[in-house]
Parts: structure tokens; C-alpha cells; sequence
């Protein structure tokens, strides 16, 4: 799994309950927001639980693949292709939702490459696609051609919508003293970008905010607000991620009923 997003966190979540062996890889320090809703923090943290079921970070030089524990879920940082052979995955899923980026071919890495978002083509740069878009097609598998292009607005809380969010106004260091849950009031302070201040849009709780001392780059995602308080759904998997999940394993069962023996 690559990615330890929300949405890529519910994939882990689902596939490990279903009797699954899964690893997830990131970045040493990975700019994610919604970090009660993922498994993210195990990097910072040593170890996170998410409804039940628990991330570990191990180092991928300690990592074999009968070591693939079915009590937790190990969380790597190492480099991703030495990872790759030394595990030999049946299955990849780029669960990274970078949704600006053109994703590379990934096909050498494993028999099965799932892409989860905008950029990602059946056919092309992966094997399967999934919708991630709200919507009708929210989880479809996709067996050839493109996911639906990023558009739309996010979705609306109390008549806020893009405007809960705050994206970086430019690439550099994130800091923070809060953390997600915190209450907030528009106009505060909550985080700097190296020496420039970002404040909260709007009043609510903080349903994201970028882990301290993590580099982000210009426009990412880095603070939500959700305006009703104490009404927010601030840990947990959500409905859209569930969603997004459910698609994967049908495409990966889909998958193993015609290739594995």
C-alpha cells in the first residue's frame, strides 16, 4: 500500500480485516492531514490504532515477508523498491491521491498495480483504476481507461466548503502546536510555513492539520476545519474511504479468481 492517508489507511484497514498480509509505505515524514482517520502517525509515533486495528512502524531491513504479522499492520519508510523485492507483493495499490501529479508506470513493481484517483488510467499507467470521486461511481472498478479528471467542489459542511481548507502558499516547513480536535477560531493562528503565519478560515475543529515539523510543498492540502464543533467526524474511517475500499477489494478478488491458483 502506498500511501498512509485517510483513504489509503481504510484500503490497509479493509484488506487486513479480510485476511490480507499488507504493508504500507510512505514518506519518512508524510504531509497528511486528516491523521485520526489514518494511519499516518505510526511513522511519527512508533505505533497508531485505527478502529481496532493496529499500524507498526518496522524498519524494511527487518522485513520478510513470512514476518507479515496478522496481529498489526507494518508501516514502512524505507526505499520502495528494495521493499518491493524483498517482499515481492501479488498486489500494489498507489493510494497516494496526489491528485496534481502524473502518476509513473508502476507495472515492474508487482503482477497486480491498482492506481485509487484523478490521473490514473486502467490499461496505461496501472492495471485497474478506482473512482474517488463523489458520486454516483464512488468506488468503481475501472478495468480499462481513465478515472474521472479532479473537479467539483469538497464537500459542504454548514455552507462551507472550500473555504474550510488551507493549502500551502508555498513550499517549505510546516510547524503547529495543535493538533487534530482542537478548536480553533477564524482568523487564529494555527500553523507557520517557515516564517509565514497561516490562520484558520473559519471557526470549527480542526478535522486535519499537518503533523509538526513536516515539509510540505506549494498548494498541498495542510488544515481543515469543520464548522459543527463537536458534531465533526474527526477519527474513524469515513463513508467516502469505506467506499473507495470496498472497490478495491472487489477488483482485487475479481483479480485473484482468474489469476491465482
Amino acid at each position: 500500500m502506498r500511501g498512509s492517508n485517510d483513504v489509503a489507511s481504510a484500503v490497509a484497514h479493509r484488506l487486513f480485516r479480510e485476511g490480507y498480509g499488507v504493508v504500507i509505505h510512505d514518506d519518512p515524514k508524510p504531509s497528511v492531514t486528516r491523521r485520526k482517520m489514518a494511519f499516518a502517525d505510526a511513522i511519527f509515533d512508533g505505533e497508531v490504532t485505527l478502529e481496532g486495528i493496529t499500524a507498526k512502524r518496522m524498519e524494511g531491513v527487518n522485513l520478510r515477508s513470512e514476518l507479515i504479522s496478522p496481529t498489526f499492520i507494518p508501516v514502512v519508510v524505507s526505499d520502495l523498491i528494495r521493499l518491493v523485492k524483498k517482499l515481492r507483493p501479488q498486489v500494489l495499490v498507489d493510494a497516494r491521491m496526489r491528485k496534481h501529479k502524473k502518476p509513473s508506470r508502476q507495472f515492474s513493481l508487482a503482477p497486480l498495480i491498482i492506481g485509487l484517483g484523478p490521473n490514473f488510467s486502467a490499461g496505461r499507467n496501472v492495471h485497474i483504476a478506482i473512482e474517488t470521486a463523489r458520486g454516483d461511481y464512488l468506488g468503481q472498478v475501472i478495468q480499462d481507461g481513465p478515472t474521472l479528471p479532479l473537479e467539483g467542489e469538497p464537500i459542504s459542511f454548514e455552507g462551507h466548503a472550500r473555504d474550510r481548507y488551507v493549502y500551502a502558499p508555498l513550499t517549505g516547513q510546516f510547524s503547529t502546536r495543535f493538533q487534530v480536535g482542537d478548536k480553533v477560531i477564524s482568523g487564529q493562528v494555527v500553523a507557520v510555513i517557515n516564517e509565514t503565519p497561516l490562520t484558520a478560515p473559519i471557526s470549527g475543529v480542526l478535522r486535519g492539520i499537518t503533523h509538526d515539523d513536516v515539509p510540505v510543498e506549494k498548494h498541498t492540502k495542510v488544515i481543515e476545519i469543520d464548522p459543527r464543533g463537536e458534531q465533526a467526524q474527526i477519527t474513524g474511517i469515513g463513508e467516502r474511504p469505506a467506499r473507495i475500499a470496498d472497490g478495491v477489494l472487489t477488483a482485487i478478488q475479481t483479480w485473484e479468481a482468474t489469476h491465482v491458483h
